[in-house]
């Protein structure tokens, strides 16, 4: 310690060149913070996918409907224990840009599959007995200032209402915490197909809850043989396969990122490792007093190396303390990854490098 005001008066000697490089170091570990809270949205989902529950999707595409009779032949299945089904919404508040993910769903045998979804008993009973209530995750709530009572006008983009492409709900309760950090904004299903000018008929996907998790493969080909050779045949997967899927579309986020990573503190040392090779160039003489001293090369080695850990240190903990208020401001994507946060984790692991 007796030597680190020493160290620190070296660093000070060449200021304009110690600060790029602490700028340098800073930008390294914010870029790793926003990349880490990135990964970890991303993956989310998958990572608290529910071991007994299995999606059931159109076999040609995710996007096509199922029909709404199946619900029926699916719970008919042997090992299915529960069964419920989401239909994707797509309504706009306000502005096309305020995007949050919404979904038609039967709230009683969703509220039943899905018991981690945090509502009180009395948000859960209310909302039940509200044909055009809705629920929403707090993240969305705050974010345009709703409330429990609040009336709430979408536009729909692919479902339209006999009047026009307005719907109404009544915001009925809060999810304070969403498992995954998804957002979410669930109202009843029925509500959306008796109002919606098309009629009912057809659902986005069902979910399945099996009685045995280890029988998942094969109560997954029981209800895809159940469809086989129909017009709208399905495909059966985990909750946690069909979450990888939807990742995976946009690629394998997690080797992209390590990639850039990778990159960016192979050029940080680079960059760290050309600002002391300069530092100890200018300093040779001042190097050769210290060995007259009585200084080892041992010790002349450990202030050199010193210096170079305090530069980092420094400038890693400026950074990571920097992207951790940027990040604590929440999702820079206006709801796109609503669960945007360093986990501590990878604080760890930035404290580390």
């Amino acid at each position: 310690m007796k030597f680190l005001p020493l160290v620190w008066r070296n660093l000070l000697r060449r200021k304009v060149r110690t600060t790029f490089t602490l700028l340098s170091i800073m930008v390294a570990f914010v870029l790793f913070g926003y990349l880490s809270a990135i990964r970890v949205a991303f993956g989310m989902g998958v990572e608290v996918a529910g071991a007994d529950r299995m999606m059931v999707i159109h076999k040609v595409s995710l996007i096509q409907p199922l029909p709404e009779s199946y619900l029926g032949r699916i719970a008919a299945t042997d090992g299915v224990a529960d069964v419920s089904h989401v239909t994707w919404f797509g309504g706009i508040y306000q502005d096309p840009r305020n995007f949050f993910a919404q979904f038609a769903v039967d709230a009683e045998s969703y509220l039943r599959l899905y018991p981690e979804l945090d509502l009180t008993d009395e948000e859960q009973q209310r909302w039940l007995a509200n044909r055009t209530g809705a629920v929403v995750d707090r993240a969305t709530a705050d974010r345009f200032g709703w409330s429990v009572g609040d009336r709430i006008p979408l536009q729909g983009t692919i479902w339209r209402t006999r009047s026009g492409p307005t719907w109404e709900f009544t915001i009925d309760g809060i999810i304070e915490e969403v498992t995954g950090g998804a957002a979410q904004f669930l109202f009843h299903y029925e509500y959306l197909a008796e109002a919606n000018v098309n009629g009912r008929g057809f659902v986005g996907q069902y979910i399945i809850r099996v009685d045995d998790a280890a029988r998942s493969a094969e109560i997954a080909a029981a209800v895809d043989g159940r469809f086989a050779n129909s017009p709208a045949e399905t495909r059966t997967t985990t909750e946690q396969a069909f979450l990888q899927g939807m990742a995976d579309q946009l690629g394998n986020i997690g080797a992209m990122l390590t990639a850039i990573l990778g990159a960016v503190f192979f050029t940080l040392l680079l960059i760290t490792t050309n600002t002391m090779a300069q530092a100890i160039r200018e300093r040779t003489g001042e190097l050769a007093v210290l060995k007259t001293l009585g200084f080892t090369n041992g010790r002349v080695l450990a202030l050199v190396l010193l210096e170079a850990g305090l530069l980092a240190v420094v400038g890693g903990a400026a950074g990571l303390g920097l992207v951790s208020l940027l990040i604590g401001g929440g999702d820079p994507t206006g709801g796109f990854l609503p669960a945007f946060a360093i986990p501590p984790r990878d604080l760890a692991l930035g404290a580390g490098l």
